[in-house]
């Protein structure tokens, strides 16, 4: 269902006309649907429904509080990758059980705070990082959950930058070494295993990569069990893609009967993790066009969204659908253009050689698929405020996070001693 349909000619996000929103909040801002949010997970869990399974939420594709407190309600967990997304969980009310803590570089304190606040597993990527976490566990006199993250050199087929699952990436422990690993871990004091877990990478639109992944993870937990071991869980990550320009990727139905199929027979409780696929079609990027710039090959469509407020098509030349919010009459003219925001890169796009409606001065254009790896990679670059944040529902909206104001962002700097009282030069103009 989309969320964020046309009706009598104008954009809406479930009952409230996105003009609304932007003459209220101001633009830039990301909209978020709680009809969408439920909607997707609300697909996973159904999917899953036969199997014991664990939905995690990935936090990082967007950790706003309100995102996740939305997910909490329905029963969603949480993977988190630092203490800040730790805390955003716990603070969002998602059970301390049923959280997952990911990442290759968790610091001690980090590790601690996992501890203390009763997580229910901490995925383990290296020796060092046992070594420590077993420490620390046992001078609490208590054994920390652990998985066993593998890297089973699988390619996921997706962007270099988004793929976690071969030998070259900082991922994981190397597949042929995870029984030696487990097995010195397990005698450890501090370490209580209690899965194996893996994460291929992110934007999969074919199930054989994650497939190859989870057959190799199912062959390891019978090697581990063989070994002594007590496995009972199985960590199998997300990584499940979204459609943004003319992809299929999979179902979660066709997902959930993939998995069943790789661990049939294994007696385990599944945790899944996904993030873009619940969150990514379910916000839009709210942008108004400044100027239309018609230079000597191009025409440039001037935005105030930029590579600040939304990297992906930067970092990744991802594809966003860009629509505006009044709709186009169906013979409306088409012009290709680049669409740019205000920051002093050339790598600052949205869209480039995209054909679309004629706009002008003022229009107000949606940016699709923007509710993963949107607002929570934005920054302050060229000293621009960051991005609101708002969240629908039904014929109502709430800013979740008001637009960052000067006085914030400069409020959050100190000026050393030796320059509080320094008086500025004088002026003597622009040679």
């Amino acid at each position: 269902m989309n969320h964020f349909p046309y009706r009598d000619g104008e954009l809406f996000a479930e009952g409230v006309p996105l003009q609304r929103i932007a003459a209220e909040v101001g633009t830039p801002v990301y909209c978020y649907s709680s009809a969408a949010l439920a909607a997707n997970y609300r697909a996973f869990a159904e999917a899953f429904a036969g199997q014991r399974a664990t939905i995690c939420y990935a936090v990082k594709a967007n950790s706003n509080l309100a995102v996740i407190r939305t997910l909490a309600r329905l029963g969603a967990g949480a993977d988190v990758l630092s203490e800040g997304e730790l805390r955003r969980a716990l603070r969002a009310g998602v059970a301390p059980g049923n959280i997952v803590f990911s990442g290759v570089g968790k610091s001690p304190d980090e590790l601690a705070l996992a501890l203390e606040a009763g997580i229910g597993q901490i995925n383990v990527e290296s020796e060092p990082e046992i070594e420590a976490l077993n420490e620390l566990a046992a001078a609490k006199g208590v054994r920390a959950p652990v998985a066993i993250r593998v890297n089973p050199d699988v390619d996921a087929g997706t962007h270099e930058k988004i793929t976690t699952g071969i030998k070259e990436n900082k991922f994981g422990i190397d597949f042929d070494r995870a029984r030696a690993v487990a097995a010195h871990a397990g005698g450890l004091p501090g370490i209580d295993i209690v899965g194996a877990a893996v994460h291929i990478g992110s934007q999969l639109t074919d199930l054989a990569p994650f497939s190859d992944a989870f057959r190799l993870l199912s062959e390891l937990v019978g090697g581990l069990r063989e070994d002594g071991h007590d496995i009972r869980r199985l960590d199998l990550g997300g990584g499940l893609g979204i459609r943004y320009q003319d992809e299929t990727p999979p179902t979660p139905k066709e997902y959930a009967a993939m998995i069943a199929r790789a661990t049939d027979g294994l007696d385990l409780e599944i945790v899944l993790e996904p993030g873009r696929a619940i969150t990514g079609d379910a916000g839009v990027l709210l942008t108004r066009v400044l100027y239309v710039k018609k230079g000597v090959s191009r025409t440039f469509v001037i935005v105030d969204a930029a590579m600040n407020d939304l990297m992906r098509p930067s970092l990744y030349d991802a594809h966003h659908a860009i629509i505006p919010a009044i709709e186009p009459a169906p013979d409306a003219d088409e012009a290709v253009v680049d669409v740019v925001g205000p920051v002093c890169e050339t790598g600052d796009f949205l869209a480039r050689d995209r054909a679309m409606p004629v706009v002008h001065s003022q229009d107000l254009l949606a940016i699709g698929a923007a509710g993963a790896y949107g607002a929570v990679m934005a920054s302050t670059y060229n000293s621009r405020p960051l991005v609101a944040e708002v969240l629908v529902k039904d014929g109502d909206f709430a800013v979740i996070r008001p637009r960052q104001s000067y006085d914030d962002m400069l409020g959050a700097e100190k000026m050393p001693d030796w320059l509080e009282d320094a008086q500025p030069l004088p002026s003597k103009g622009v040679a």
